[in-house]
């Protein structure tokens, strides 16, 4: 926990951190005791812009969370229509994020970009299904070292107001490694290809770089799962 804490600042998350502290001295000035609200509020930017290091299985085919958050759903659903992935339906595997848990989001498997896209859009819960549909979202499409292709998709949430995703078309990137955030509270969408078997469960909290979600090598029945 202790760890967690201090972890680094993501340095995106500067220029909020010091407009949070910039409005806490002023509500100081204003009114003493109203200024440890903002004391409270500007803590609680520094723990959400938080990017601590983790520990990425490295085995060929694995698939890897790429947020932090609570495994909301499994189901099948077409891929976003903006990364011409055509129209035939994936397993879809979404990680929803509270304002809480990191937000710093990371590649699922390594491989190439092949396209990125971005769509604006609205602002619904990220945790309802037509989040995936109509709100702000940029979307990725990958092929694996193997020659498979997987497309995950960042979704901005009821609050969020900005995505940010630093990666381009044709990079070679490596799983587990970082490529962009969302502010604040969202959700990733991660499309599996066809018969690929999923490795979590709903309701499971997964560790972006760390929980494996599929593996494109072996067959086996999905894994479900139940609260105890």
């Amino acid at each position: 926990m202790i760890l967690s804490v201090l972890s680094p600042i993501n340095r995106a998350g500067w220029p909020f951190i010091a407009i949070f502290a910039i409005i806490t001295l002023a509500l100081f000035y204003v009114w003493f005791p109203v200024g440890w609200i903002g004391v409270i509020l500007t803590l609680w930017c520094v723990y959400f812009f938080r990017d601590p290091a983790r520990v990425t299985p490295t085995r060929e085919g694995l698939v890897i969370s790429p947020a932090d958050g609570v495994v909301q759903m499994i189901k099948k659903a077409s891929p976003p229509e903006e990364i011409t992935f055509g129209t035939s339906q994936l397993v879809r595997v979404s990680i929803f994020m509270n304002i809480f848990d990191v937000h710093v989001n990371r590649i699922p498997i390594g491989g190439t970009i092949t396209q990125v896209a971005y769509r604006p859009g609205k602002f619904f819960n990220a945790s309802l299904d037509k989040a995936s549909e109509f709100n702000e979202r940029q979307s990725v499409r990958l092929k694996t070292d193997q020659g498979l292709e997987i497309a995950f998709v960042q979704i901005a949430g009821l609050i969020a107001r900005r995505i940010k995703c630093y990666i381009a078309e044709n990079q070679a990137i490596r799983t587990g490694e970082r490529f962009g955030l969302i502010r604040f509270g969202s959700r990733v969408d991660v499309y599996l290809p066809d018969d690929v078997p999923v490795l979590v469960a709903v309701g499971q909290r997964a560790v972006a770089g760390e929980t494996v979600i599929a593996d494109l090598n072996v067959q086996e029945d999905s894994r479900i799962g139940e609260i105890r």
